[in-house]
């Protein structure tokens, strides 16, 4: 939300942060790669969802593999705005029991492991039955329950833990009971009103966690007992599990291990271990893979990053596109920034074909500026609604009559506001050792300063705390989405929500967002959701850039590892992967 989240910066974009993109009825797919090294990877394109595979036969008893990770794991839960974050997502996507996950196609797919079925009975009132595994249980034999679903509910409604800081509510907030029968194996939910979205709730976006821990860290029938267990589960490493990996060991800033979880009752792993390494520096990630410190990396590609990838041996490569778009956010708590027209001037100043020409365009020719802030081009519900603002397009001359018009002075040298106060020196940020991001800011610098604006750059080594507490001016960082835009739109753009880190308020954006997440009919949910997100770009709160490109490289021997342009990541499928054999 960042699970972003819920989207998930891709800090979620913000495990939003956190953190919902795509139609779920849209075709979706990846785009194609203009760069593929090896032949691991050479159907990706045409076959995302089975492309490096490899049959039990081919594939060897155990073994190890170690995954690059950016980021350290301060927070452990992944529903919570704090620990929203893409990492803490990948770490904890083994462990975690979920309805529905995203393939790399960004179709939703039932995980039937721990849900036989979920299915629509009724649409007036919405109701929804899940049919929970029987042989499903937590690591310590405690069966998943509805006891999980209504504990997991009950801390993303708003309303039974409102001292709850999540990551998002869209949803949540609309149920109106979830009620347990067949000794808690069936899950009746009921709704205010539809949602939409309804398959993004318990999925791999947030996921869940256990019930009956919870309770034995506050009462879980009152919001500070609700609130006190939401905290235990962030502060604390889990040593329970729900998925077919648990956590073996885990070293602060340096390692996160997860063997296979013995009380498994769905897909066993092939792998004996699976290695998160901590590597916040990006560009040690090919040298790592070259040493076989690690055997797969899915860092930002950056331009030295993946020439040197390129040449090493035994190793294939693919570059994609999918849900992650990379975009500049405003802290409107920034005083300066409370002015629209300073907000719009700074955007329309800058140039983002030129920014995606001397960054990503260097290794792909994939990469155009992306107009919307919910869909992606591959979705049916993309529609340009930020052209219009004149934002993005570099327009130096317009960007400089606007502010004349707005009552500025001093364009260009030192820029005064209407009132006879300077505007003050704004501090940019991005993520520590992402040398693309690094480039988005200093040519955002020069933007500014051609405005009369001073901009400082400061990078961060924790993106998740820069955003959460509001410690920046202006910030650069993408989110990663789930194929659920309705459901995701409202986290990002709400009023008061846990990953509108800017602090952005439009009443009528919000009446949109809240129609389009209850609307049944899709094509009208996407013109609502459109219509508002018309009204933020016109607000000049956050610029989309592009399009993010996604880059894995691993290991030939690594089998069924794949692209994942989504939330779920390659990690999606991490009980699959496999040594092959020779």
């Amino acid at each position: 939300m960042l699970r972003t989240t819920k989207r998930r910066a891709a800090k979620v974009g913000t495990f939003v942060a956190v953190a919902a993109l795509a139609l779920a009825a849209c075709s979706g797919g990846s785009a194609g790669s203009s760069v593929q090294t090896g032949q691991a990877f050479a159907d990706c394109d045409k076959s995302p969802n089975t492309c490096n595979s490899a049959t039990a036969d081919q594939i060897q008893a155990g073994g190890d593999v170690t995954y690059a990770i950016e980021k350290n794991i301060p927070n452990w839960n992944v529903i919570s705005a704090d620990g929203n974050v893409f990492e803490t997502g990948m770490v904890t996507k083994g462990i975690l029991p979920y309805t529905f996950y995203t393939q790399p196609d960004f179709n939703p797919a039932l995980n039937k492991d721990f849900v036989e079925s979920a299915d629509v009975t009724s649409t007036s009132p919405q109701t929804i039955v899940y049919k929970i595994n029987p042989k499903a249980s937590w690591s310590d034999g405690t069966p998943l329950s509805a006891d999980d679903f209504i504990y997991n509910w009950k801390t993303q409604d708003n309303k039974d833990c409102p001292a709850c800081a999540v990551a998002g509510t869209a949803g949540y907030d609309q149920i109106k009971s979830v009620v347990g029968s067949d000794g808690g194996k069936t899950v009746t939910v009921v709704f205010d009103k539809a949602f939409t979205d309804w398959k993004q709730l318990w999925s791999s976006n947030g996921a869940m966690y256990p019930a009956h821990l919870a309770a034995q860290h506050g009462d879980i029938n009152t919001p500070a007992g609700l609130a006190s267990s939401f905290d235990w589960f962030g502060k604390t490493v889990p040593t329970w599990s729900g998925g077919p990996w648990k956590i073996d060991n885990f070293v602060d800033k340096q390692s996160v291990t997860e063997v296979p979880n013995p009380t498994y009752w769905g897909t066993k792993p092939n792998l004996g271990r699976v290695i998160f390494r901590v590597i916040t520096d990006a560009t040690q990630e090919p040298t790592a893979l070259q040493n076989n410190e690690v055997q797969v990396i899915y860092p930002q590609p950056q331009v030295d990053l993946v020439n040197q990838v390129k040449n090493l041996p035994n190793v294939s490569s693919y570059i994609g596109t999918g849900l992650t778009w990379e975009h500049f956010d405003f802290n409107l708590k920034s005083p300066a920034l409370g002015d629209k027209a300073l907000r719009s001037a700074l955007f329309t100043a800058v140039d983002r074909k030129a920014m995606i020409a001397k960054t990503v365009g260097q290794f792909t020719d994939k990469i155009t500026p992306l107009n919307n802030h919910n869909f992606v081009p591959q979705q049916s519900g993309y529609k340009d609604v930020v052209s219009a603002t004149g934002q993005g397009s570099g327009d130096l001359a317009k960007a400089k009559a606007d502010l004349t018009a707005a009552g500025y002075t001093g364009i260009g040298t030192k820029l005064v506001d209407k009132s006879g106060k300077a505007v003050p020196s704004l501090r940019i940020r991005y993520t520590t050792g992402n040398a693309i991001r690094q480039s988005e800011c200093e040519l955002f610098q020069q933007t500014a300063k051609a405005l009369g604006v001073t901009v400082t750059i400061t990078p961060t080594d924790d993106l998740g705390n820069t955003t959460t507490t509001g410690d920046y001016d202006v910030i650069v960082f993408a989110w990663v989405a789930s194929p659920y835009p309705f459901a995701g739109a409202a986290p990002l753009w709400g009023t008061g929500q846990g990953s509108n880190y800017g602090k952005y308020s439009n009443p009528e954006v919000d009446k949109l967002i809240a129609q389009a997440a209850s609307e049944p009919d899709q094509a009208k949910a996407a013109d609502l959701l459109n219509q508002s997100d018309a009204l933020m770009s016109q607000d000049a709160y956050v610029l989309p850039l592009y399009q993010k490109p996604t880059f894995i490289a691993s290991s030939d021997k690594v089998a069924n590892i794949r692209n994942n342009s989504t939330l779920d990541a390659p990690v999606y499928n991490m009980a699959q992967w496999g040594l092959r054999k020779g």
